[in-house]
């Protein structure tokens, strides 16, 4: 079968979730990541049951040598593991590790969505006006299509959220939306 991006295949990325909060800002980024919980776990429920692939990328937090059970097993060891246990990936989950903001910088993402036939992405997780907004640029100039649930990506300061995430709807295309309305299918699909 050759492969190819269809513009009505989605796969929801999680965006920097499994994270030990032990960094600057975090004490500012906590706080909006207890509300994005529940509403990611809600919207990984409906993926996971609706057969759309799941795929975290995530930061390797400088350890080259680590892998996502390290990082996984590194973050439900510390105090916030209450905001990774919810959200943890399933035996059918993907795996991406990054480097720098965008998730697609330097990682074999785009062959992984082009490899299951992905043309839209919904982006969730953290840091809105950093990873998901560069993250949404890049997956623009890819010609994917975007959604952003604005209830399922947490922030660390929220005015730069609010005009990330105008941004990203005005100069990307990119649809933003309620968790609870994202259906996994693109604009006009």
């Amino acid at each position: 079968m050759e492969r190819g991006t269809d513009p009505g295949r989605s796969a929801l990325i999680v965006i920097d979730m499994i994270n030990t909060y032990d960094h600057e800002d975090a004490e500012l980024l906590v706080p909006s990541a207890e509300q994005v919980v529940p509403v990611l776990t809600e919207l990984l429920g409906r993926a996971r049951e609706a057969d759309v692939p799941v795929i975290y990328v995530n930061d390797n937090f400088g350890a080259w040598r680590s892998h996502h059970g390290e990082l996984l097993d590194a973050a439900l060891s510390q105090r916030h593991a209450h905001l990774i246990e919810p959200i943890r990936p399933d035996d059918r989950s993907l795996f991406v590790m990054k480097a720098r903001h965008s998730v697609f910088f330097e990682t074999p993402l785009s062959y992984l969505l082009w490899s299951l036939g992905v043309g839209h992405v919904v982006l969730t997780g953290q840091v809105t006006e950093q990873c998901v907004l560069y993250s949404a640029l890049d997956a623009h100039i890819r010609h994917l299509e975007v959604t952003v649930p604005r209830d399922a990506v947490a922030s660390i300061h929220p005015h730069l959220a609010s005009a990330a995430l105008e941004m990203m709807e005005r100069n990307m295309g990119a649809r933003i939306v309620a968790a609870k309305e994202t259906d996994f299918a693109p604009p006009g699909a």
